[in-house]
């Protein structure tokens, strides 16, 4: 029988949980609720309201025993309707999941874990998160901070916070070793999962034996995700230079005007509107034009195609938004040989100076955009949007380029009805 004096902690989970629904989510509970003062309160449980309240409602999860405590803080959650959770059977899987979830629908979401290998499979997939800016919660379960000795499930090794290290060298990483350490852990999470141009996961490690404990905190002073303003130069010199270099209002930019530019785009962190001049080609990344667009030369770089090339290697004058020059496009810096100056529109202080003879427009893409293209219309100098036309000494490269995607070999014949179309 249970004591109505001293209620099991299932049940208090979801007398609060319910209390937390009637009073119409986690914001109206704080500000007049069951959460609007100091509440005694496991580290799981508080782990779950402060991700409620940065908007993370949705987990995908593969528990087990290094996740016991929370699981069962988000099946009472869930039975309430507070959160919504989806169990898992790979944790590679799941974590591209997640890494979707958000970059295309723009739902942040936590990824939960056990200790050991199914952390280091989910670690691994987040790769993509980090690689592409896509900010998701991976929480893992931790071993004990009481000592372990040989750990046999995560590193087989007699010290102490090690999966920690190997998070913190992956990305952003916290381990709540303290449980009264949650409101810094999850601070420091929404600068990193929320982060506007350089978001990425955020590694949080929940210790066996710390998912239980029972602390006293304020649940409205937990921080919430921040609503980051567009940032871009006040300054207005380097906008005009921008939009007439030839003038050389910029010292160390000479006399010139361009025969031929390039515009090498990236993963920016926001879509950028740009009306590009009609001498302007594309040798950037693909879907940002259509594929048999005049001015879009395609892939430029180590892997590239034969027009991007082209386009690389005739480019006068560099114009670069959001790219972070990676390994196949040009790290080397060196990739333009004729270019005498670049223009770098981008949000990343060493991205944008990742050329030589550089005026860095340091800020966020659309807002840079958009600033450059008013003065570029104010000067009847900006291409109408509908301009397609390309340069044309790359007609050949680019025709170059669509031959050799042509098949080679035969298309396959149907394996199932001989005789029949090819499949």
């Amino acid at each position: 029988m249970t004591d109505s004096a001293n209620p099991s902690p299932a049940t208090r989970i979801d007398v609060r949980a319910a209390a937390i629904a009637a009073a119409g989510g986690i914001e109206a509970a704080i500000a007049a609720g069951p959460l609007s003062g100091p509440v005694a309160i496991t580290l799981s449980e508080a782990l779950v309201l402060g991700l409620m309240r940065q908007g993370v409602s949705k987990f995908f999860a593969v528990f087990g025993h290094g996740s016991t405590a929370l699981a069962e803080v988000l099946r009472v959650y869930e039975s309430r309707g507070l959160v919504r959770v989806w169990q898992f059977r790979n944790e590679i899987e799941m974590a591209h999941a997640a890494t979707a979830l958000r970059w295309t629908y723009g739902e942040t979401c936590a990824v939960i874990t056990s200790i050991g290998p199914g952390a280091l499979q989910a670690m691994s997939a987040s790769l993509a998160a980090s690689s592409n800016g896509v900010g998701v919660y991976h929480i893992y379960g931790d071993e004990t901070t009481h000592g372990e000795g040989y750990n046999m499930q995560q590193v087989p090794k007699p010290a102490q916070g090690i999966y920690g290290q190997i998070t913190a060298l992956m990305g952003r990483s916290y381990t709540l070793h303290t449980p009264e350490a949650l409101r810094e852990a999850l601070r420091q999470g929404a600068a990193t999962v929320f982060h506007p141009t350089r978001a990425g996961p955020f590694y949080l490690l929940t210790p066996i034996n710390t998912q239980p404990k029972t602390i006293t905190l304020s649940i409205a002073g937990l921080p919430r995700a921040a609503t980051l303003p567009a940032q871009m130069p006040a300054d207005a010199a380097p906008f005009a230079a921008a939009a007439d270099p030839h003038r050389g209002l910029r010292q160390g930019w000479r006399s010139k005007a361009w025969r031929r530019s390039a515009t090498l785009s990236g993963a920016g962190p926001a879509p950028g509107r740009t009306r590009r001049r009609r001498r302007a080609a594309c040798p950037g990344t693909t879907g940002l034009l259509p594929d048999a667009h005049a001015q879009n030369l395609h892939v430029a770089g180590s892997k590239g195609s034969i027009s991007g090339n082209f386009g690389m290697d005739e480019a006068e004058l560099l114009i670069v938004i959001g790219s972070r020059a990676v390994c196949q496009s040009d790290c080397s810096g060196i990739g333009y040989p004729r270019v005498r100056q670049v223009i770098n529109i981008n949000a990343d202080v060493n991205d944008v100076q990742h050329y030589n003879s550089t005026l860095p427009l340091l800020g966020d893409i659309g807002a840079v955009l958009d600033r450059l293209n008013a003065l570029l219309a104010d000067r009847n100098l900006a291409a109408p949007p509908t301009s397609r036309r390309g340069l044309p000494s790359a007609a050949r490269p680019r025709a170059a380029g669509e031959a050799s995607k042509r098949p080679v070999l035969p298309p396959a014949r149907c394996m199932i009805r001989p005789g029949s179309a090819p499949c």
